[in-house]
């Protein structure tokens, strides 16, 4: 589970982020490429748009299940 006081601080702010757990797979940006990019680091990945309409929170939510080192956090409604 994704810590909220382990975040990148260049997530965007919102529910979905990204924490220091990242590994820089980018499986998250293949599963929702309009939430989820690469740093400008280059080390990470982080949120840089949170979702605005229902297939995007669900792309998030299945980005954030698909995570293989659970980096990913949502503290929205769920």
């Amino acid at each position: 589970m994704a810590n909220r006081d382990e975040k990148w601080e260049d997530n965007v702010p919102g529910p979905f982020y990204v924490d220091k757990e990242c590994i820089l797979c980018s499986l998250c940006v293949d599963v929702a490429p309009s939430v989820f990019k690469e740093s400008e680091d280059g080390d990470h990945d982080v949120v840089y748009h949170q979702p605005e309409n229902e297939d995007e929170r669900q792309a998030a939510l299945d980005a954030m299940e698909q995570c293989p080192v659970n980096a990913i956090g949502d503290d929205g409604e769920g």
